[in-house]
């Protein structure tokens, strides 16, 4: 009977050992959050070309970013919006051509530019003329920085220079012509050297510098460092706040879950992973959307897009892009 008892223990102590030391988030609870997101978003997005010319960051970049990070993961997604939303920017990129080449850009500078580029490459449009004139005007601004400066103070988003400056970056590496490269080059030797030693002063420099040192090909353990300052930015509701003075929202978590496993190789299983999407699962809204507090000041004549939220839309609908992307990273695909 003691012998018995003593196996029964050993087994129970075993099943214990074996099982994780941090809950899993559900798949299926990561799916719908996921699914409701998607659909808002896409809505959202046609809303805002419905009544505004311009691109914005906040209602084609990162929705269209997210949509296709969805896709790739196997959800289903409305791949005629996506097509849609990619030659509406590229077609405001194409208005401004003439200014392209002549270095005056568009309103919000290189910030716009470099999103927009990331847009066209998240929906696979190929180099063209005015993907050129887009560069060429890249090369020319802030040429005797190391850096490219953000023109508007409207944070988390346009504000900081390591966001401008990865922005920038990305697009050059992605549709900087052949004939060009030895400049781009010399931008990026002098960038490199400068993110090497810049000192991230809150969550969205520290996820863009993050990503601008993989862009530049930084060495493994300077990446890794940067890895490890935003984990240890984790707060004990499982979230990231924007500043250390706020709460933690989703803009800022889903920004970096997303960072830390597509460029710092965090695995979406790890514990600090989980932890972050049981933060985002929670905090989702019933709609679909995560409810972020605006910090920039209103410029335009206010709108809607259908997105909720009222006048902290924009900023609400970049950071349910984020969430969304964090949330899909997560699954092996959109279905069981």
């Amino acid at each position: 009977m003691r012998l018995h008892l003593t196996n029964s223990i050993a087994v129970f102590l075993a099943c214990l050992s074996a099982q994780p030391l941090n809950a899993q988030a559900k798949p299926d609870a990561i799916r719908a959050a996921a699914i409701k997101s998607l659909a808002l978003l896409e809505k959202s997005a046609a809303g805002h070309t419905a009544h505004r010319k311009c691109f914005s960051c906040h209602h084609q970049a990162l929705p269209v970013l997210a949509l296709t990070t969805a896709k790739a993961r196997g959800f289903k997604v409305n791949d005629k919006e996506i097509a849609r939303q990619t030659k509406w920017t590229a077609d405001f990129l194409e208005r401004n051509r003439d200014n392209y080449r002549e270095g005056k850009g568009q309103g919000g500078q290189a910030d716009t530019a470099g999103y927009a580029l990331w847009t066209l490459a998240a929906g696979a449009w190929k180099a063209d003329a005015t993907t050129d004139a887009v560069v060429d005007y890249l090369l020319q601004r802030d040429a005797k920085r190391d850096t490219w400066r953000p023109v508007s103070q409207r944070p988390p988003s346009e504000a900081s220079l390591f966001t401008t400056t990865f922005l920038v970056l990305r697009g050059l590496k992605h549709y900087t012509p052949k004939t060009r490269q030895k400049e781009m080059a010399a931008r990026f030797d002098k960038a490199s050297k400068w993110l090497a030693n810049a000192k991230a002063k809150d969550t969205e420099d520290h996820v863009f510098r993050l990503r601008a040192l993989e862009v530049v090909g930084a060495k493994p353990e300077v990446i890794r460092a940067a890895r490890e300052g935003l984990l240890k930015a984790q707060r004990k509701d499982g979230g990231w706040a924007q500043l250390a003075k706020l709460e933690s929202d989703a803009y800022a978590t889903g920004s970096v879950l997303a960072t830390l496993h597509q460029v710092g190789g965090l695995a979406t299983g790890d514990a600090a992973y989980q932890r972050g999407l049981e933060f985002l699962l929670k905090s989702q809204k019933d709609d679909g959307s995560w409810h972020i507090v605006s910090r920039s000041r209103p410029f335009q004549t206010y709108f809607e897009t259908g997105f909720p939220h009222r006048k902290d839309q924009f900023i609400s609908c970049a950071g349910s892009s984020w969430a969304m992307i964090a949330l899909t990273l997560a699954c092996d695909g959109g279905k069981k």
